[in-house]
């Protein structure tokens, strides 16, 4: 697990090495342990390690046994020796014991393929010298970042782990991409492949990337084509899922450093735990974080699953404190980001860091084996909504959602607003209504009117009905998970475990997350994956004999901060003094912005969701756009209250 950054220079002067030294320093917290550079007239490439592998022999940038060809790399390949193997027995000579190297001998072998080769996490550069080409790659589901850029000026291309790593290059221009904010203020990040700046972009998940003169070609090398077997027999299918998890877990123990696993005390988690206690020789490390607030805390079913395995467990409990995180959150993060979720998660990667370098999570089950709620609730709906003529259905429950009012305070009952709005629309439509929170009438009344006549009827919606795209003789329920694994998975949950974790030099790697399971969870009948309501009903029957049932059966619970209250004690003088500032109505309609405000403050509402994404946006913008170190930050935020 490391950063990786570099440019190419193809018709200009050669690359001058401060500039690769001023990128690789803004991304030291990825790789604390080394710095490596190589240039030559034409590349710069510069890596920051941390070491997990072959600590002595596997220091980037490695060459091939010429030079000519050199590679950063950022990640880990789970199945490199037996990759190893093969390419000696082709004759390829190794100097290192390290993943990296095998990178480069595949990529002799079998050139711009070599990816669909590797079960791993990874962003990848290759130099080819005598073609005078770069080759990027990103693993199958995006869990290792890669930004890129033909638009720096003086540069003919350059690529970073972190988008701060591209903004110390000379020439760059923070310049906002408009249609992005209104992506992030409906689901609470930037998808990719854009990012918040520009002339930035993110390689796609499953993709590769091949820069040479005369422009840059993408090839997407894997994606997921369900295929069900009605014939598969349910009981014979989770044997064969048990084997692919335990392996799955298995390869992801290789380290020559301590290792652990997050245990929150949820299936997921826990059922990593379990098969890590299975397949290590050795004491398993948990950790959970707990909350001196009960609603949001879950160690007793955590420590179920400690005693149950014996693990060497370690726990802290915290009062959540958002003013401690906020900055770290906004520095780290380089984009608007508006899951409040990477406050806990941030809490968590700290304690773990004191005790291990690579941590496992359980993060993935839900996209893969369709745990979300939202995935039942989805084709609740769409049941409901068909059982009444098209015509009447638009008219009667479009009118509902309009004249509903927002009783967000209120029980889930009585805050239909969302449901009567998903209810007269086409599956995809209505989607989306359950997963955003700014859309339509909402997103028109917050943006600024300059802005929205500068966007010209941008629609996310539309963006958003894109993904669906070619999906429409597939199951809803397959239709439902595709999206989200293109979507809310690498714009959202896998970019606050990569970020909260290298935040701390923390590796973290997700079992669940293997290729290989998500091939077989989409082979199965959707009957298989959500049944009478319940998600991830084999990967439960799966893990049957591990865990307990307190767990199996327990309702899902998110990695959940106390949002509501903020909003009316300590986080009131920090929004009042970045979003409530004259230089943030270039992006917001400021009036609502106090309209909501208010009726948050009178305890009827609940807008703690929306505030929490006002309140990022505008700490971002001070952050990156107008430049202020957190320092300077903070004195506004007490200068403006006063």
């Amino acid at each position: 697990m490391c950063g990786i950054a570099g440019f190419l220079n193809l018709d200009g002067p050669p690359p001058n090495r401060e500039i690769l030294d001023a990128m690789c320093s803004r991304i030291t917290h990825r790789g604390p342990d080394g710095y490596g550079t190589f240039l030559d007239a034409h590349a710069a490439l510069g890596h920051r390690r941390l070491s997990i592998i072959d600590l002595a022999g596997g220091a980037q940038p490695i060459g091939n046994e010429d030079g000519s060809l050199q590679v950063v790399f950022n990640g880990e390949i789970y199945n490199y020796l037996e990759l190893r193997e093969q390419l000696v027995g082709k004759g390829h000579k190794f100097t290192t014991q390290s993943d990296t190297e095998v990178l480069l001998h595949l990529y002799e072998e079998i050139g711009e393929r070599m990816p669909e080769w590797l079960n791993g996490m990874f962003a990848f550069a290759i130099w080819d010298a005598r073609r005078q080409e770069l080759f990027l790659a990103r693993d199958r589901f995006g869990k290792k970042p890669l930004y890129y850029s033909e638009s720096v000026r003086g540069f003919s291309f350059a690529f970073a782990s972190e988008l701060k790593a591209l903004m110390a290059m000379p020439g760059f221009r923070c310049q906002v991409h408009e249609p992005s904010i209104a992506d992030f203020l409906c689901t609470g990040y930037v998808g990719e492949p854009d990012s918040i700046i520009g002339g930035v972009k993110k390689l796609l998940p499953g993709h590769s990337l091949l820069v040479r003169r005369g422009g840059l070609r993408t090839r997407r090398y894997w994606q997921i084509h369900p295929g069900h077997d009605p014939s598969l027999d349910f009981d014979q299918s989770v044997g064969e899922l048990r084997e692919l998890a335990s392996e799955a877990v298995r390869c992801r123990l290789i380290a020559d450093v301590r290792l652990g696993g997050f245990l929150s005390g949820g299936v997921d988690s826990s059922g990593v735990v379990a098969m890590m206690a299975v397949n290590s020789p050795e004491q398993v490390k948990t950790f959970s974080e707990g909350f001196t607030n009960k609603v949001f805390d879950e160690l007793e079913f955590a420590r179920l699953v400690s005693a149950r395995y014996r693990t060497e467990h370690y726990e802290h409990v915290v009062t959540p404190a958002v003013e401690e995180m906020l900055d770290p959150l906004v520095d780290h993060f380089d984009e608007p980001f508006g899951d409040s979720s990477t406050i806990a998660m941030l809490y968590l990667c700290r304690m773990a860091r004191q005790y291990v370098t690579v941590a496992l999570s359980g993060d993935g089950a839900d996209e893969v084996f369709a745990g979300y709620d939202r995935y039942a609730r989805g084709l609740l709906l769409h049941q409901a909504g068909t059982a009444l003529p098209g015509a009447l259905r638009r008219s009667v429950f479009r009118l509902g959602a309009r004249l509903y009012p927002e009783l967000d305070r209120f029980p889930r009952p009585f805050r239909a607003k969302t449901m009567l709005d998903a209810l007269w629309r086409d599956p995809c439509d209505a989607y989306f209504s359950l997963v955003s929170s700014f859309r339509d009438d909402s997103l028109e009344a917050i943006l600024a009117p300059e802005l929205r006549e500068r966007l010209g009827g941008y629609s996310p919606r539309e963006q958003f009905r894109d993904h669906f795209r070619g999906l429409e003789r597939l199951p809803l329920l397959d239709q439902f998970q595709l999206v989200d694994l293109k979507t809310y998975l690498p714009g959202d949950i896998l970019v606050k475990v990569d970020r909260a974790s290298m935040a701390y030099s923390l590796e973290a790697r997700a079992p669940w997350l293997d290729y290989r399971l998500a091939e077989f969870s989409f082979r199965l009948p959707p009957s298989f994956r959500l049944n009478r309501g319940v998600g991830k009903w084999i990967f439960k029957e799966m893990l049957r004999p591990h865990l307990p049932e307190q767990i199996l059966t327990r309702r899902k619970k998110g990695f959940a901060v106390p949002l509501s209250g903020w909003f009316r004690s300590n986080l009131r003088p920090v929004f009042e003094g970045t979003v409530l500032q004259p230089e943030m109505a270039q992006y917001l309609n400021l009036a609502e912005v106090r309209r909501l405000y208010n009726q948050h403050q009178s305890g009827w509402y609940n807008h703690g969701r929306k505030l929490w994404k006002l309140l990022m946006l505008a700490c971002w913008h001070q952050r990156y756009v107008r430049g202020y170190s957190p320092e300077v930050i903070t004195e506004m935020r007490a200068a403006s209250v006063r």
